[in-house]
């Protein structure tokens, strides 16, 4: 290894919305993205590059199975809660969001506003939903659990659709009641 690189690890999986590239460091999943290895390399190289530096990027089906296995019984109704370490960048308000996002259960929704008011920030809804726009592991950390206060589906970095999916997967789109 060059001195002050890091090595992340890549692998693809195919799911109900497409293909889904999974991205790790040595301590944890670091990105998931709704798209092909092609599509997603430069990406990752501009999001590498901003958070941790220098990086070599290396397929490795094996360090990121545990992971893949997980999100395959996600999409089959059988798993609802990921046990999943994760190496997440992001500024210090982006991860106090990402951290309250992981306290949605599955099933449930929460509104962007209710977000703001659980961190502390009644005030902060726009920036709540910045800050799910940049979450780098989206269902994993489920920022499709949010939606807007009127209980429109709102904006999702990945699309609406995989967002209706995840929601209607979750049973809770169409929704069957109220963000709490």
């Amino acid at each position: 290894m060059i001195s002050g690189t890091r090595v992340l690890a890549w692998s693809e999986v195919e799911s109900p919305v497409g293909p889904i590239l999974l991205t790790s460091t040595n301590k944890g999943l670091c990105r998931l993205d709704f798209s092909s290895e092609e599509q997603a390399r430069l990406g990752i190289d501009l999001w590498a590059r901003k958070w941790i530096g220098s990086v070599r990027i290396e397929q490795n089906d094996l360090a990121l199975l545990s992971f893949a296995k997980q999100l395959q019984e996600y999409f089959k109704g059988k798993n609802v809660h990921f046990d999943i370490p994760l190496d997440m960048y992001g500024t210090p308000f982006q991860k106090l969001v990402w951290e309250q996002l992981q306290t949605i259960p599955y099933g449930e929704l929460r509104s962007y506003k209710d977000m703001a008011a659980s961190i502390g920030a009644p005030k902060a809804v726009r920036a709540v939903g910045g800050a799910n726009n940049k979450n780098p592991v989206a269902i994993v950390v489920p920022c499709h659990r949010v939606i807007g206060s009127n209980g429109s589906l709102v904006g999702y970095g990945s699309g609406l659709k995989i967002k209706e999916f995840l929601l209607s997967l979750e049973g809770t789109f169409p929704f069957r009641a109220e963000a709490r």
